[in-house]
């Protein structure tokens, strides 16, 4: 029965749920010591695991398929990698821009952008196929229809009663808001979110479950508070405040990771965060 329930996000296909713990739960302790809180017992605390379902089944050859610029699907794989390679260029001087990108046929340039992005701080040491792999996660969750269930019943299995708040990470912040907006009747909780894509354009918040209305995105019901915390340099958090897109009710908070912009780590021991997800506890224990 967890106060805390937390929400992966994508390329964490080989992990599991105790794996991911021991790796946030220390994170998670340092930034409510941070915040002045007591902190929470492990076991009051859980992980909604959704990752091994995108686990590719077994197959002859050795370690996981390769990827290529030449296995990039248009629509969203294509156009994510794209925005990620523009934002990157904004950011960082050593990697080079797309330029007039509508002169170059899809293999072309998304090879270009692959190449861009190896030389980013944020994608360093990460090979092509962990790259075009996140862009299909997101992709496939979007597009597959069972899928996408299964990933919200996921979270929502973990959530009790006794839940006091959501703290989910990149992907895992649409599943958990998109999980909201369909649990209406669900006691209310707040929502952390960590390095969130939910409020990208077209990509993410267009296509987000219900359909955004005027370009705002419905507030899901049992939230009473939502705090949104982004890295200036997180490329996966595109759009760094949701206010503007989900309402006024919406903290946003800016906070520095580190050459690790998106990694969940540096997120969870930052002081903003701890003090977030103290307010959002009630009581010490």
């Amino acid at each position: 029965m967890s106060r805390i329930v937390l929400v992966h996000g994508i390329a964490q296909e080989v992990l599991g749920p105790e794996t991911l713990l021991t790796e946030w739960c220390p994170a998670l302790a340092d930034g409510l010591t941070l915040a002045g809180h007591p902190g929470v017992p492990r076991e009051e605390v859980s992980m909604a695991f959704y990752g091994d379902l995108f686990r590719p089944k077994g197959h002859r050859g050795l370690g996981a398929p390769e990827l290529d610029a030449g296995d990039v699907e248009d629509g969203i794989e294509r156009e994510l990698l794209l925005r990620w390679w523009e934002h990157a260029a904004t950011l960082e001087t050593r990697v080079s821009g797309p330029g007039d990108r509508t002169r170059l046929r899809t293999p072309h340039l998304v090879q270009r952008a692959l190449d861009a992005l190896s030389h980013s701080a944020f994608f360093a040491g990460i090979g092509e196929r962990l790259m075009i792999g996140a862009a299909r996660q997101v992709r496939r969750y979007f597009t597959d229809p069972e899928l996408r269930g299964e990933i919200q019943g996921r979270l929502a299995a973990a959530v009790t009663d006794r839940t006091e708040v959501i703290v989910a990470h990149s992907l895992g912040s649409v599943v958990a808001y998109e999980t909201l907006c369909a649990s209406p009747d669900r006691p209310g909780v707040s929502l952390v979110t960590l390095g969130s894509p939910l409020g990208v354009r077209n990509l993410i918040f267009d296509r987000l479950r219900p359909e955004p209305s005027q370009g705002r995105g419905r507030w899901p019901a049992p939230v009473r508070q939502w705090i949104n915390v982004a890295d200036q340099g997180d490329l996966v958090a595109l759009a760094k405040e949701l206010g503007p897109r989900f309402g006024d009710r919406v903290r946003d908070l800016s906070i520095h990771n580190g050459a690790r912009a998106h990694d969940v780590r540096p997120y969870l021991t930052a002081a903003p965060t701890g003090r977030a997800i103290a307010g959002a506890l009630i009581g010490p224990g």
